[in-house]
């Protein structure tokens, strides 16, 4: 059977007008504010006023139904709009398709009652509510949440909650948070011991102790103490005990989110050095003539191809509902490297334009920094394939695992 790589008329058609957005609407305004050095509120207002064009322009949501006033977006679809929103500093933000609101507007749309998702979903979609979500902690490793410590108990009809946690991305300004936390004692599984809860903020017993700085500055990562937080039951999201599973079922698509988004931003690093190096002259010629530069592009080139079609084929994979997960891994693990290899290189073309800040790409590296950790390690993805090659092998051969595999 043929192989087709062509967008649908539709698709292509939609990256076409999210790119003349960012074009023509997104990259002057913020060029513009960034030159004027603008306060806090022309920010707002610009941003509020791209928000309401991108509503014009039946750009707003893509990644939500119709019926919920989002354009509908498949997954492949919606890496071809994403990457190109992702180009700008708040392209994904102004269309309404930004961490960690995305993923939570997915497990809403899921997992969430008919009240909840009136009370929570709608607002969010009306880009009228923000949220985060709440599980990695201090204490034990983020890349396990069978190791969770923060604690739920019953009483009556309210749950009271008690935990400690950090990294919870959007936690400042958030209306609500999805927490997860340990409600059982003695699971069939270790998978099944936690909760999710959505959870009204701020609100008695729920501590914002700090914007946590990281190397790039603060960029609203906090951390949380939550004492004696008192969340009625019926505000409990998915079953009881499904809090993994749910957890499992929003990170998998939000890792391949963030995917397309680093697209954008690989493409925006390659242009930038691929323009640097045709107006640089040094020792007799054009940086773009020289070969060892001419690598750093090569490199760079071929591996945002890969990255691309890996992308592209995990979200097929979704999208027609076939098993993803080791794909994704795949993806996760190969963009997140290929952002930072990519932005790296092009700070060296730049030389000491490129680390300075007169440059976007000084923090553009910063950032990507996080995206080797971030929902999940590279060293947790490459374990993850690894257990999936071994079993498709074993399966194949009929070889016995050696029992230190603990399957």
């Amino acid at each position: 059977m043929a192989i087709d790589y062509t967008f649908p008329p539709e698709v292509e058609e939609a990256r076409q007008r999210m790119r003349a957005f960012v074009d023509e609407d997104i990259t002057p305004s913020e060029e513009r504010l960034l030159s004027e050095a603008a306060g806090r509120g022309d920010w707002r207002a610009e941003l509020d006023r791209l928000r309401s064009r991108a509503r014009e322009l039946d750009l707003w949501m893509p990644h939500m139904p119709k019926e919920w006033g989002g354009v509908g977006h498949g997954p492949t679809a919606l890496a071809a709009v994403s990457a190109e929103a992702a180009k700008t500093r708040f392209g994904s933000y102004i269309v309404n398709c930004y961490a960690p609101d995305e993923g939570n507007m997915h497990t809403l749309l899921h997992f969430g009652t008919d009240d909840q998702k009136s009370r929570y979903l709608k607002p969010m979609c009306e880009g009228t509510m923000r949220s985060c979500f709440a599980m990695t902690e201090p204490e034990v490793a983020g890349s396990d949440p069978t190791l969770m410590q923060t604690r739920a108990e019953l009483h009556g009809d309210e749950w009271v909650i008690n935990g400690h946690k950090w990294f919870i991305s959007g936690a400042r300004g958030a209306q609500f948070a999805i927490l997860l936390a340990r409600t059982e004692d003695d699971p069939a599984v270790p998978q099944a011991a936690t909760s999710a809860f959505i959870v009204d903020v701020p609100t008695d017993g729920w501590e914002l102790v700090r914007d946590i700085e990281t190397m790039s500055g603060s960029h609203n990562h906090c951390e949380i103490r939550i004492t004696d937080l008192r969340v009625p039951a019926t505000n409990m999201l998915g079953e009881r005990g499904g809090g993994h599973r749910l957890g499992q079922k929003r990170l998998g698509p939000a890792r391949l989110a963030h995917c397309m988004r680093w697209l954008g931003q690989i493409e925006t690093a390659l242009d930038m050095m691929v323009a640097r190096s045709l107006e640089r002259y040094s020792h007799g010629s054009y940086l773009s003539e020289k070969q060892g530069i001419q690598w750093m592009i090569s490199e760079s080139a071929i591996e945002l191809y890969q990255a691309k079609l890996m992308v592209l084929h995990a979200a097929y994979l979704i999208e027609h509902d076939l098993p993803f997960a080791t794909e994704v891994s795949m993806a996760k693990h190969h963009v997140a490297n290929t952002l930072w290899r990519v932005i790296d290189r092009a700070v060296q073309v730049h030389g000491a334009l490129g680390y300075s800040k007169d440059s976007p790409l000084a923090d553009m590296l910063l950032q990507a920094r996080w995206s080797r950790f971030a929902d999940g390690a590279d060293e947790i993805h490459k374990w993850r394939v690894a257990e999936a090659v071994i079993e498709s092998t074993h399966r194949a051969t009929g070889r016995t695992w050696p029992e230190s595999l603990p399957l």
